[in-house]
């Protein structure tokens, strides 16, 4: 026989029973009203896909009508507050931050001005800004600023607008780096916009149209993160891929096309300014190994409204943790942002040890010259301070502090110690002959005093230059007779 109490409680459990039931079912309403409306959002979102583009449509606003997620991330890239310990996207004034910087290039523009690149929305602000511009800058250095310049390369020819006037091109050249310097206009899918990387991998018997849609991910990048120079009189944009990606492959490269930038003011080194081989860097390291792309990191997915799409915030992985790295490493984000300074804190000490002693040869070579030394004395050297900061420069001028290939980096730094100090070692011989001891540094505790000490120096050389240039030719030999005699 049952308790009074059992059937008493029953209607209760009874009713319980029910409205859990009925909660339930709300929720599970709730969520299926949800996710209807979360697919609904995508319809207007795939229609959006169908509105034209013209060819050539450089105008980041009207790709932006059709793409407002990717849009709006992009116009991020006009935040200037980020920066982390050796990168980001804020002013900074490296030049002010180290002036040895001043002397390793006197002579050469940078030595005006070398602040940290701002996001790709200033681009075009940046380059027309930079006391490095003057009127003989060619049209080359167009080419990487903006999505108006395949326009003008089709409107011009690519010959004519490398070798053209930076100024000349100024008034059609408005709109900043952006959508279509990488989509196609009519398929949205990956492209290259920009002639040098394609006959750079033609020169290497690679056919880059057969890349895959995640090796696109990093090249649509290696249109401009790379080391390139301007080749000959028309200044043709160039990249030494040649012989390899690696430093020695570029001084084999170099060495073998005779190409020189500039001559040091100071020491009169033939000198190579590298620009920024990040790209080329990345090969060498793990996350290009395991076939992780430019994008996984600096451009990750995320998710609105349903929605997945890439993130266009380009920017450091560091103020995108959770999306950029977590994916693959399962840290917290104090972890991450502790491997990656520890990383970047040992190439900027061997950097730093590098730098130390190029400023100094480059400094003993032109006391040594000063004192008497003839160019034959000093052609060694002159050759160890070239190679010595050209691979210093293959670490130092790519992004990521070391970050992309750490073991690569270091193993280059040694390098570029090693030939300074041999530079060194070979300058302080010929100094002691002229009875010279220890040279003393000069004052370089800022940007200013830098520039002021290289200042005869860049003036001397510019003399030395000009009068060059004046010199009359040599009258023609008689015939008959050699050019290098008259009889």
């Amino acid at each position: 026989m049952s308790k009074p109490n059992d059937s008493k409680s029953r209607p209760i459990a009874g009713w319980l029973l029910f409205l859990v039931a009925g909660i339930g079912v709300f929720a599970l309403g709730m969520l299926a009203s949800s996710i209807t409306e979360r697919r609904a959002e995508t319809v207007p979102a795939r229609l959006q896909f169908m509105q034209p583009i013209a060819d050539f449509e450089a105008d980041n606003a009207k790709w932006g009508q059709s793409f407002p997620r990717e849009y709006n991330s992009w116009e991020s890239t006009k935040d200037t507050n980020e920066n982390s310990k050796y990168g980001g996207s804020g002013f900074r004034d490296y030049l002010e931050e180290d002036p040895r910087l001043v002397v390793m290039w006197a002579g050469y523009p940078f030595a005006k001005e070398f602040n940290q690149a701002r996001g790709h929305y200033h681009s075009v602000d940046d380059v027309t800004g930079t006391k490095r511009i003057d009127e003989k800058t060619p049209g080359t250095c167009w080419t990487c600023k903006s999505p108006d310049v395949p326009r003008m390369m089709e409107k011009v020819g690519i010959e004519q607008f490398y070798s053209g006037k930076f100024a000349e091109f100024k008034p059609e050249i408005k709109n900043p780096i952006g959508c279509a310097d990488c989509h196609d206009n009519k398929t949205m899918q990956l492209r290259i916009s920009r002639p040098a990387l394609v006959e750079a991998f033609d020169r290497q018997g690679k056919d880059i149209s057969k890349a895959t849609h995640q090796e696109m991910r990093s090249l649509v990048c290696a249109q401009c993160h790379v080391e390139y120079y301007f080749k000959g009189d028309k200044k043709y944009l160039t990249f030494p891929w040649d012989e390899g990606f690696k430093a020695e492959d570029f001084e084999k490269y170099y060495e073998k096309n005779e190409h020189v930038d500039w001559t040091h003011a100071v020491s009169g080194a033939k000198m190579i300014k590298m620009q920024h081989p990040d790209y080329e860097v990345y090969q060498q390291g793990i996350h290009a190994f395991r076939g992780v792309s430019c994008a996984d990191c600096h451009m990750p997915y995320r998710s609105e409204g349903g929605i997945k799409f890439t993130d266009h915030q380009i920017r450091s992985p560091l103020y995108n943790i959770q999306n950029a790295c977590g994916v693959c490493h399962k840290w917290s984000e104090k972890e991450v942002i502790g491997r990656v300074e520890s990383i970047q804190d040992k190439n900027k000490e061997l950097l730093d040890a590098a730098q130390d002693a190029i400023t100094r040869a480059h400094l003993e070579i032109g006391d040594a010259k000063k004192l008497g030394a003839t160019d034959a004395e000093l052609d060694g050297p002159r050759k160890q301070i070239s190679k010595a900061q050209m691979f210093w420069d293959y670490v130092a001028a790519n992004n990521g502090m070391g970050f992309h290939a750490p073991q690569e980096c270091a193993r280059v730094l040694a390098k570029a110690t090693n030939y300074a100090q041999m530079a060194r070692i070979d300058v302080a011989v010929i100094r002691a002959r002229f009875g010279a001891g220890p040279f003393a540094l000069p004052d370089l505790g800022s940007k200013a005093k830098a520039q002021e000490f290289i200042g005869p120096f860049v003036e001397s050389a510019k003399a030395k230059t000009a009068a060059t240039t004046a010199a009359p030719a040599p009258a023609p030999a008689p015939e008959g007779a050699s050019a290098g005699r008259t009889s």
